[in-house]
């Protein structure tokens, strides 16, 4: 299935964003939302508050992420994390420690926020998308990053039922320290590296199956490296499925390249910054990343996803 069906939306047709001030951007292709950016977040301080892509939906309408989940209440939609970063939780939950004083996830009162502080820019088509200014704040107030992220989204050459956001985070250290990012594996637990810009897709699509160059499993996947990843899922209640595909810029400067990325007992994908080694920004340093999230109509082959890619070359930022 490469097309879009009659009456879906076309990022052809009046692609526009919509500005909930003080609250949300969203942007709609003909009638469907495509994405809503929640850029103030009103949850508990527990869960990390922090801007977020939800939802996120298919040109189909059906919704690829999910929110707020029962069994991890700080997993929203799409976001930028980071569960251990020099002592800090920028994640939600409890912190992995290994050891004193005490084994496994423990609630301890060093969970951050990331705070919106201004659009420097919110843009329509072709692009439609923004330019946004964010701060990453420690549990005691602290100003640790300086965040500049800027979001587009576009269409998918050679693939008519598809869409695709690019995401361009750049975060400068202003602790007046080094910071060091990390992850529950970095700290001791086995294939738990998530770090970074983190995907949790519906419950629905537990159990949904991976593509990617270097296998066909979460199995196969975890902890290993890539270029990109996809996920294919199915949604409740109507016939259709949704596939995502995402790409890690192969100029990020990760040390240790490697992809967490669950089918069950939930779904979830992440291009890990720490997975099984830390990585260090010194204090005033810049750490530059891109990564794209593309959403096809229905499932998509191996073949077809690497045209897809061949076809969509990185710009220069």
């Amino acid at each position: 299935m490469t097309g879009t069906a009659p009456g879906r939306a076309r990022l052809t047709e009046a692609t526009t964003v919509v500005h909930e001030v003080d609250s949300a951007l969203s942007v709609r292709a003909g009638e469907v939302e495509l994405l809503r950016y929640t850029y103030r977040d009103d949850a508990p301080a527990r869960e990390c508050p922090a801007p977020h892509f939800h939802p996120l939906r298919a040109l189909h309408g059906g919704g690829v992420t999910g929110h707020r989940p029962h069994d991890h209440r700080w997993h929203k939609g799409l976001a930028m994390t980071a569960s251990h970063l020099s002592g800090q939780n920028f994640w939600g939950g409890g912190t992995y420690t290994h050891g004193a004083p005490g084994t496994g996830y423990v609630d301890l009162p060093n969970v951050g926020s990331l705070r919106h502080r201004d659009f420097r820019e919110v843009h329509d088509a072709p692009r439609p998308g923004f330019v946004e200014d964010l701060d990453w704040i420690t549990a005691d107030g602290q100003r640790w990053i300086d965040e500049t992220r800027s979001a587009r989204v576009e269409i998918v050459a050679g693939d008519a039922g598809a869409w695709q956001l690019e995401l361009r985070l750049a975060l400068t250290n202003v602790a007046g320290r080094p910071l060091e990012f990390g992850s529950p594996t970095v700290f001791g637990r086995e294939l738990a590296g998530y770090c970074g810009l983190f995907w949790r897709g519906p419950r629905s699509f537990t159990g949904g199956e991976i593509t990617s160059p270097g296998g066909d499993s979460a199995e196969a996947m975890m902890g290993t490296g890539a270029p990109w990843l996809a996920f294919t899922g199915l949604h409740d209640g109507t016939d259709h499925s949704s596939t995502l595909l995402f790409l890690d810029h192969p100029d990020n400067p990760v040390t240790d390249r490697r992809w967490f990325v669950r089918s069950r007992p939930f779904p979830a994908v992440n291009p890990s910054l720490a997975f099984h080694r830390p990585l260090d920004l010194a204090d005033g340093d810049v750490l530059r990343l891109a990564y794209r999230v593309l959403v096809f109509d229905g499932a998509r082959t191996r073949q077809h996803l690497e045209a897809v890619v061949a076809e969509n070359p990185w710009e220069d930022a």
